[in-house]
């Protein structure tokens, strides 16, 4: 069992001095502005490569959370290069929210308006806010949050349609990417407009974004989790009617303490409680049939078993946070043990100790996929950065509780 002092020590020297100096020293496009939008594994630029906004805005997010973290001023200059560039490139002037993909040159080459793009910018523009003070980037997050209730929610049903055209006009394109089912409604998006109002309502304590995120949280529950087997459902028609069996055990992971910290800063006690039981249950459902005997969790599975039995880097990082925050909920050890082996797993196998940063995933055998990009539209530093950031802050408090009952 991995005491919590070295486990502190072993993943600060990995968000510092591997994920953090990568994306400072490799990540930073000097010609066009910005940050590159595409290196493959072995650290090869694409400078054509179009770039993308949930891209910038990861970078923004991680880079102001550093800052809060560790209060070093080169961590709040690539965020204030990150806003810059967020606000001079992909926001569209003319019919509010930013736009989905810029080329490389940082020309609009893709104007929708994808909710889950335009959550990823609350959820780094409220960041940004938190570190730097900056009106105007607060400002900006509380426009996109009432562009999004305007436009997306959709208040006979509830929830979040998934994407509107540039001038927020009804579009038939709703899907992410090509490996997403073209719904009108996602686990994904309400996922990520959770974690982007909760960040916000940390700044702007709103009576009306309260209420939007409980009605959020309360959908989450309702509509999204399947109570009788702990997965999300992932794809929905507008009336909420499951499309598809497909389980992300990643997704299943990460929802499960996005939703206890969206509860959490709410405040609802009555609500909190509902959450703890859902966000153990989902714990309980990976740890169940998702881990692989190595430690790693596989990226997906059907109802009678694993579909995709490689290994990402993203679900690997959302495992550590989520298995130990539900060891927090419960105080059962096997939970704190299986967010262990999420880290020794991840030092194994995902980071790359050849050109640094973390591989895209690995295939059953622990081998590197090939292929896998180092950055690009998808591959950011959000995730394994802030699951490093996530648990240096949960165990600083396991420290001071022991110290406590020591004295």
């Amino acid at each position: 069992m991995l005491d919590a002092l070295p486990w502190m020590r072993e993943l600060d020297e990995e968000l510092k001095n591997n994920i953090l100096r990568f994306w400072a020293e490799k990540g930073v496009d000097t010609a066009r502005g910005g940050f590159y939008g595409e290196i493959d594994g072995q650290l090869r630029v694409n400078e054509h490569a179009d770039k993308g906004l949930v891209l910038n805005a990861r970078i923004l997010w991680t880079f102001s959370a550093a800052y809060r973290h560790y209060k070093d001023e080169q961590y709040l200059e690539i965020a204030g290069r990150a806003y810059d560039y967020l606000i001079g490139h992909f926001l569209d002037r003319d019919h509010g929210g930013l736009y989905w993909m810029v080329d490389a040159d940082g020309h609009p080459s893709q104007d929708k308006k994808q909710i889950y793009g335009q959550a990823f910018a609350i959820y780094a523009l409220s960041e940004f806010y938190l570190a730097d003070g900056r009106q105007e980037a607060l400002d900006a997050s509380i426009e996109l949050y009432q562009l999004i209730e305007r436009h997306s929610h959709d208040p006979i049903h509830q929830g979040y349609i998934e994407a509107l055209g540039r001038d927020w006009s009804h579009t038939d394109n709703f899907s992410l990417s090509n490996k997403d089912l073209n719904e009108k409604k996602s686990m994904n998006t309400h996922l990520h407009v959770l974690e982007a109002y909760t960040n916000l309502y940390r700044a702007w304590k709103s009576p009306t974004l309260a209420s939007s995120l409980t009605r959020l949280i309360e959908v989450t529950l309702e509509k999204i989790v399947d109570r009788a087997t702990g997965h999300f459902r992932l794809f929905f028609d507008e009336e909420w009617n499951a499309k598809g069996s497909h389980i992300s055990y990643g997704h299943d992971i990460e929802g499960s303490w996005l939703l206890m910290e969206a509860a959490e800063v709410l405040q609802d006690q009555t609500l909190l409680e509902r959450v703890r039981a859902v966000a153990v249950r989902m714990a309980e459902a990976v740890l169940a049939k998702g881990v692989d005997h190595d430690g790693g969790i596989w990226n997906e599975a059907e109802p009678d078993g694993v579909t995709d039995a490689n290994k990402d880097w993203w679900p690997q990082a959302e495992a550590m946070v989520g298995f130990y925050n539900a060891y927090e909920l419960t105080g059962e050890s096997k939970f704190r043990a299986a967010a262990i082996h999420s880290w020794k797993f991840i030092q194994t196998y995902i980071v790359d100790r050849e050109h640094g940063e973390w591989h895209w995933g690995v295939d059953p055998n622990g081998s590197p996929l090939p292929g896998g990009t180092k950055i690009s539209a998808w591959k950011c530093p959000y995730h394994n950065g802030r699951a490093c950031l996530e648990m240096l802050s949960r165990l600083q408090k396991e420290t001071n509780l022991q110290e406590v009952d020591s004295l």
